[in-house]
């Protein structure tokens, strides 16, 4: 794992920064590292938020730590956030990129999350959905959550750069990155943005910081320190090169759009295959006007289905396990925004986090493969029992 300092001089080296005259007394490297680390963090933060540290005591901030490094990823209880980078996203946050944006509805129907990148991972979370399409009037690739621009400024670039420092601090870590293509943006789908995307995940500093295997889940061992990519797009616009591609494909042709179950298979000489379950849009399955309680039991019911299989030992316990408990707004009266679906309304109607929270504590010991969230803080105690701490 190379150190904090070859991270950042790495970094300036790939972006072409000038030197300039340090402070008496500081080495005018170190001051530059310094100032760039600073400048490269402050432009992500709207996405990666700061890292404000956690307590060596607290069982979430190092946890993979008691795990051996022969521990297979696919054995592993892996809690995730769905649309992470929502985590920032407000009324305010929507007037002031209307310019982009029009008018896309309220606020609450796109955000998903209230806790940062930075501290979420210092919170137990090691799954994280970010949604990419080109950021306006740039060539540079940033964040949304379908037509939601989250923020005009912050690259794809930066983000990453928040992770790697992450865990040259936590080097017995793991994370793990979905990156998809968000359709709707009104951004160009191009040839010129995928090859973008692969020199991203190419440059020599993400090779350091990401594991170097396509199209397979290994061990714990290997991937610590280090990003895994769940690639949920394709290169269908590049010519083919195989020689340089990271990370699990879940094809996105193959992502059976609202499916309950979905089979989807990674690696056909290794038989390796991704189990997910991707119910977000409840309104499909129920009635307009059937209130907060049917919605969420619908909900429920798909979630804890998936789980129960991934619990089992005698079906596919060497096989990818991915449930969200995550769903969609919907647009009724009232509405259903993804913060009700995920805690409720705040009356008689209990959400999903409250309900899973029992349900994985009574089944503590079992696989139950990785779990994306929404507002997970919420309800204490509920990353520690996905984890099974």
């Amino acid at each position: 794992m190379p150190s904090p300092s070859y991270l950042l001089f790495a970094f300036l080296n790939t972006l072409h920064l000038a030197a300039w005259a340090a402070p008496s007394g500081i080495p005018s490297q170190t001051y530059l590292g310094q100032q760039a680390l600073s400048d490269i963090l402050n432009r992500a933060a709207p996405i990666a938020g700061v890292d404000t540290g956690c307590s060596k005591s607290a069982k979430t901030c190092d946890w993979m730590a008691k795990f051996p490094d022969s521990t297979l990823l696919v054995h592993m209880n892996l809690p995730g956030t769905h649309d992470t980078s929502t985590w920032n996203y407000s009324d305010a946050t929507q007037a002031s990129l209307e310019r982009y944006t029009g008018d896309i509805g309220p606020a609450n129907a796109y955000r998903c999350q209230e806790h940062s990148i930075l501290q979420s991972l210092n919170e137990g979370i090691r799954v994280f959905d970010l949604r990419f399409a080109y950021n306006p009037g740039n060539n540079t690739l940033g964040f949304y959550h379908s037509a939601a621009l989250l923020s005009p400024t912050t690259r794809m670039e930066d983000v990453f750069f928040g992770l790697y420092n992450w865990l040259d601090n936590h080097p017995t870590e793991a994370v793990l990155v979905s990156v998809n293509h968000e359709s709707g943006t009104g951004t160009p789908e191009t040839t010129a943005m995928y090859d973008q995307l692969y020199n991203i995940f190419n440059a020599p500093l993400a090779q350091r910081y990401w594991v170097q295997v396509n199209g397979t889940l290994g061990t714990l061992g290997e991937a610590r320190g280090k990003l895994t990519l769940l690639q949920r797009f394709d290169y269908s616009l590049l010519p083919p090169n195989d020689n340089k591609r990271i990370g699990i494909p879940l094809d996105p042709a193959h992502w059976t759009d609202n499916a309950k179950v979905i089979e989807l298979v990674y690696n056909v000489a290794k038989h390796q295959v991704a189990f997910i379950e991707d119910f977000y849009d409840i309104s499909r399955d129920l009635p307009a006007g059937s209130g907060a309680a049917a919605y969420v039991d619908a909900k429920y019911n798909a979630v804890v289905a998936h789980l129960t299989n991934a619990t089992r030992t005698d079906l596919n316990p060497n096989q990818l396990y991915i449930s969200f408990a995550s769903a969609a707004f919907i647009e009724d009266s009232p509405p259903m925004t993804p913060q009700i679906f995920a805690l409720g309304n705040g009356t008689e109607v209990l959400g999903m986090n409250q309900r899973l929270l029992p349900w994985l504590k009574a089944r503590k010991g079992q696989r139950f493969g990785v779990i994306m969230f929404d507002f997970y803080d919420a309800v204490p105690g509920l990353v520690e029992a996905a984890i099974g701490l």
